[in-house]
């Protein structure tokens, strides 16, 4: 096999016609540099030197490795430089994928530092609900997945094996995944500002049983239903919508009530609406997931480090 080591010696003999001469250029012995042209012509199966008088000569195939060198000698420079700007954070990408109550809250804190520390690397967001953004992170279309789960609920979503109850034991889903987990984020209650129970400190599940409900993304719906069958009833679903702001217009439009993440309140202007603390309390833990190769490239290190300060805060 020719190595780059053996291509920067051979240009060096080529252009100065001896090797000890080539020895003095590049700082070594010329035992070394006679040692390493026999395990070039060794590697290449011919001859790519032959001596006239004081000076060394290429022969053809001496002629052509020189000409390739060049070129190869450069393109191994210009990598190990990317690569050296990869490794010191002064270029790269990282491809993020979070859910959008995450994408309004912890994403852009994180995303400002990273551009304010790290002005070279790029950073791409596009938005996913788990278990989606997980099986985005496996199938390589992304490097870090904003994701959650709920406390006892199992962490890989529909279709895991998991039974998927609050209280009963989550299921194995993340095994294979670096999980760095951010914080815990409440469920709270949202009711009209007339209500009832507006103002009140809490609210028992079982106290808005008879109450029209408007839900969220599948994955909430199927959970909403479960904590509500948990306080013993079933909830009549009148509405159901993605979009966070929506819940909340449709619970300030008197349409219903809701329960929604802190951090989906957190990302809404919501009008007309009284929000409370909903006993007994239901908890979904908000993590970055990445793959363990990835979590040495230190653009992704990076990155995870600055969603971990962004969820502090």
């Amino acid at each position: 096999m020719i190595e780059a080591r053996h291509l920067r010696i051979l240009r060096a003999v080529a252009g100065t016609g001896s090797f000890s001469a080539a020895a003095r250029e590049l700082g070594c012995t010329q035992p070394a540099v006679s040692q390493q042209m026999k395990a070039l012509e060794q590697s290449a199966g011919t001859p790519l030197l032959v001596r006239a008088g004081r000076e060394m000569r290429l022969t053809q195939a001496g002629e052509a490795l020189v000409r390739h060198a060049a070129g190869i000698l450069a393109g191994l420079t210009a990598a190990e430089e990317e690569v050296a700007a990869i490794a010191g954070l002064r270029a790269g990408r990282v491809r993020l994928v979070s859910f959008p109550s995450g994408s309004s809250t912890l994403v852009p804190t994180a995303l400002a530092a990273m551009r304010a520390e790290h002005p070279g690397t790029r950073i791409s967001l596009v938005e996913a609900e788990p278990p989606r953004s997980v099986e985005m992170l496996r199938d390589g279309d992304c490097d870090v997945a904003l994701a959650f789960r709920y406390a006892g609920s199992d962490p890989a979503g529909p279709g895991s094996g998991g039974a998927g109850r609050v209280g009963a034991p989550a299921a194995e889903g993340w095994e294979d995944l670096v999980v760095r987990p951010l914080l815990t984020d409440r469920l709270v209650g949202l009711v009209p500002a007339g209500h009832r129970l507006a103002g009140s400190a809490s609210v028992r599940m079982a106290e808005l049983a008879d109450e029209p409900w408007i839900a969220g993304c599948p994955r909430c719906r199927r959970h909403l239903v479960e904590v509500c069958e948990d306080a013993g009833f079933t909830p009549r679903i009148d509405f159901a919508t993605d979009d966070y702001p929506a819940v909340a217009g449709l619970v300030g439009a008197g349409l219903g009530v809701a329960v929604l993440p802190e951090l989906a309140v957190e990302s809404v202007r919501a009008k007309g609406v009284s929000t409370v603390a909903v006993e007994p309390a239901v908890e979904r833990e908000v993590v970055a997931l990445t793959l363990p190769d990835l979590a040495r490239v230190p653009a992704v290190a990076a990155t995870l480090a600055e969603l971990e300060r962004a969820a502090a805060r």
